[in-house]
């Protein structure tokens, strides 16, 4: 019969709550290991890559608890931001009573998969017992100086209404919606990170990362050495820098590019004597996605502003162009153009007839301008460049770029392709930020206090395409904390990101009432040792909560630099072909597959699908070849209960046992040890399962257990009792029964990691292969280690090689030690 796992299931997670297995102890003397699974949105019910996850992380938790750690595995939600809300919207309902439905919603089936969570230190970060504290540290960060507002162009979602930071927009589309991205000139708070770029780029103290992550942020950091170039404006003091890495090429500038967004751009564009070209052609530019404005395939616009810089290193007069094709993103949000030696520059030079000048010449000389089809840009030497004519054009840039810094023109310096991070959001289901505007006092920060700066309730969300917290007065409407006059408050929210940049954080003292959380359990808990979650966030919450980590260091709540010591980026659940999404239809219902197989079932198809940190490509047939394979188990051990439980204690290893239980020996303690490398080592729980699965069929191969010497009987329990002590992180619900049938007391997890014995992996005897002139002739079994003569002689002892000998005349016997016995006969 089927094993009864709905009973089983829920039998064991009661007992699991009862006894509080999974409480993590403050004062425990065991060595503590942190397990952390990213927490999800509440925006539904758990899907397929939620159990992915977790099943991930509850099998690293319960390893790491048979080895005797002191275990925390918390979870919480992410439960502010623009997941949450549209959930409400589309159900026309509140964003407080859905997120907390769907918080009851998951917590109900976290408990179904049987996962081992702390629920007491569970956090939601839309309660205000957490975000108070979020808006807490935003006032930290404001008074070193670390958060300012300004005016600028920001991407902008229509379908969202708010909004994005860069690393949101991917490909130039909104990463929740998909809907394309636009430019829109708004207020907005900024966080400045990238005043921790350079330690960002420092992935010293992690202690295993995985490289693609490492290398994905150090590109979107992309840190350039450089030198800043002044050119001031005709008849004017006012300057233009510009940012380049090829100061050899500064005699060359031709033109100055600049983007509509850029603060000239912006008061030349109100000047009475504008074009009105050019007030069509920044508009139309603005109107598209950033992405595609900086592709190498689109079309490089400009238009001329009639207006003039001074090159500070000859004089000449460059031309000022608003282009599509630069970004404010990059560097100063000023190029300067070198067509000659640039192909971008080229090309749009050619279009409008703009001038060219060429400073570097080839080795040999022979390049004439007129006759150039693309510029040049090889390296070579200098002409046209003053008094650095002659100069080899690689080893010119050092000394151009000392000369430009002496006389006072530019500097080196390093730049960054990091932006500050934009956190305003102009949406209602986020974390208020705590800032009061009074015409008398002007911007003032909510008093400590007076946190948390609540969130009304009597909000419709999805009844206005402005910022809904306008519509509510009397929470707008204030008094100023420092003159007690009327004031008003700011009504952008933060960004969702902002709440999971510490919560890792909260979790080491989520009760805390005075504190986000004390030193003194930040250095209990943190770093957290495994951190997992998606390859996705590598650009936005994995730099993100680096950055919140190291300002926490820096005003003496933690003491260490990394909040991961190691990370793990699960794959995705593919089905048909593309992510499972109930927008394309491919999504599967967890729920339905717990009822059908239960949760073990699940877990162990997960885990054995492929890899963690590859794809999983959902297939009902194989959830039920994982189904079929616990039957297996469970049938394994309750036929054989008799045998088990009168015979599961130690044997004498140095009793004689037949070849079928020596080879059940070896194949026990060859899979603890192939166990616990690709768990401890790799991370590799396919092939631990694989090892597990390979030794059941070398159990069941055993028929009759009833001829077995009480020593083999021992040997034969052994292998039985190590399949349910190692398949329980995978599948602990089934293991649990198991262990308590064959008279177990405790948890499994209690009897710790089993060791193997090297003596057993060696072979006591070995199967040895007898070829005649390259032909499989037969095979003997022979004492391990024997030596070649004797190995030859039982080979040619054999009757069926004196047999095929006769008439022959051997010319040479090669023995392959433990192997082969190869025969030359002619």
């Amino acid at each position: 019969m089927e094993y009864p796992f709905e009973v089983i299931e829920k039998k064991w997670q009661k007992k699991w709550q009862e006894k509080r297995v999974f409480k993590a102890d403050d004062n425990s003397p065991k060595p503590k290991y942190y397990v952390l699974s990213m927490f999800p949105y509440p925006s539904g019910a758990l899907h397929m890559g939620h159990v992915s996850n977790y099943s991930i992380g509850d099998a690293i938790s319960r390893y790491k608890m048979m080895q005797g750690f002191n275990v925390m595995q918390p979870m919480g939600y992410d439960a502010f931001g623009m997941p949450a809300e549209n959930f409400a919207i589309q159900h026309n309902s509140h964003p407080r009573l859905t997120t907390e439905s769907n918080m009851n919603i998951m917590q109900d089936q976290f408990t179904a998969m049987g996962f081992g969570f702390d629920w007491d230190r569970k956090v939601a970060t839309c309660t205000p017992d957490y975000y108070r504290w979020g808006q807490w540290i935003f006032k930290r960060l404001y008074e070193k100086g670390l958060v300012y507002k300004k005016s600028s162009f920001v991407n902008w979602c229509d379908e969202c209404q708010t909004v994005l930071a860069n690393e949101q927009v991917e490909d130039g589309s909104c990463w929740r919606c998909s809907s394309v991205v636009r430019q829109k000139e708004m207020e907005q708070w900024y966080f400045k990170i990238t005043e921790y770029a350079e330690e960002l780029l420092d992935f010293s103290k992690v202690i295993d990362w995985p490289e693609r992550v490492m290398s994905m942020q150090k590109n979107w950091i992309g840190r350039s050495t450089g030198t800043e170039i002044d050119f001031k404006l005709e008849g004017s003091d006012e300057k233009i820098t510009v940012f380049t890495t090829r100061p050899d090429t500064i005699f060359g500038v031709t033109f100055m590019a600049i983007p509509p967004e850029h603060p000239l751009s912006r008061r030349w564009l109100k000047e009475p004597t504008v074009e009105p070209k050019l007030v069509e052609f920044c508009e139309k530019v603005l109107n598209e996605d950033k992405i595609s404005r900086s592709a190498e395939d689109t079309t490089k616009e400009g238009v001329f502003t009639g207006k003039y810089c001074i090159n500070p290193v000859n004089g000449d007069k460059v031309q000022i162009w608003i282009t599509n094709y630069v970004l404010m993103d990059y560097g100063t949000g000023a190029v300067m153009a070198v067509p000659a030696h640039d192909q971008r520059d080229f090309e749009f030079a050619k279009k409008y007839d703009i001038p060219m000048k060429m400073v570097i010449q080839n080795i040999e000389k022979t390049l004439v301008l007129e006759e150039m089809t693309a510029a040049y840009t090889e390296p070579g030497v200098l002409v046209n460049s003053a008094q650095f004519d002659d100069m080899e054009s690689v080893a010119s840039k050092t000394a151009i770029s000392q000369w430009i810094n002496e006389k006072g023109m530019g500097k080196e310096t390093i730049t960054y392709r990091l932006r500050d991070w934009g956190v305003s959001r102009q949406r209602y289901w986020g974390n208020p930020i705590p800032v009061i505007y009074c015409d008398k006092c002007g911007t003032v920060l909510v008093p400590d206090k007076d946190l948390p700066v609540l969130l009304p309730d009597n909000v419709q969300v999805g009844k206005t395409t402005n910022n809904p917290l306008l519509s509510v007065e009397e929470w707008v409407n204030c008094t100023c904390p420092e003159c007690g006059g009327p004031a008003r408050r700011e009504t952008d929210t933060m960004d969702t990101f902002v709440d999971s940049s510490w919560y890792f954080a909260r979790y080491a003292d989520p009760k805390n009432e005075n504190l986000p959380f004390s030193k003194e359990k930040a250095e209990q808990w943190l770093p957290v040792d495994q951190y997992i979650g998606g390859i996705e966030h590598a650009c936005m919450h994995l730099i993100y909560a680096r950055f919140f980590h190291k300002f926490l260091r820096d005003i003496g709540m933690v003491d260490c630099d990394e909040p991961f010591a190691r990370l793990l980026t699960q794959g995705m659940v593919i089905n048909m072909g593309s992510k499972m999404s109930k927008s394309k239809g491919n999504g599967v219902d967890p729920q339905e597959y717990i009822d059908r197989y239960g949760s073990d079932t699940i877990r162990v198809f997960m885990l054995f699908a492929s890899p963690p940190e590859k794809d999983v490509d959902w297939n009902d047939e194989a959830v039920g070849g994982s189904f079929r394979f616990l039957n297996r188990v469970w049938r394994l051990i309750e036929n054989n209960l008799d045998v088990i439980k009168t015979n599961n204690k130690l044997y004498n290893g140095d009793v004689t046992l037949s070849k079928q239980i020596a080879e059940l020996r070896f194949s026990t303690h060859n899979m603890i040890k192939r166990w616990h490398e690709d768990i401890e080592n790799k991370m590799q729980f396919n092939t631990a399962i694989a090892a597990i699965m390979e030794h059941l069929n070398c159990v069941t191969a055993i028929k009759d257990t009833s001829i077995l010497t009480t020593d083999e009987k021992a040997v034969y329990a052994e292998s039985c009792m190590m399949i349910v002590r190692l398949l329980y992180p995978f599948a602990p619900h089934i293991c649990e029964e198991l262990y308590e049938m064959t008279g177990n007391t405790g948890f499994v997890y209690e009897a710790g990691i089993p060791e193997f014995n090297p003596q057993y992996l060696v072979h006591d005897m070995m199967t040895v292969v007898v070829q005649i002139n390259g032909k499989i002739r037969g095979k003997i079994d022979v004492p391990a280690g024997s030596d070649e003569e004797t190995i030859k002689a039982e080979a040619l002892n054999i009757d069926k090689i004196k047999t095929l000998l006769e008439g022959l005349e051997i010319k040479k016997v090669i023995v392959v030690q433990n192997k082969l016995v190869s025969i030359v006969a002619k």
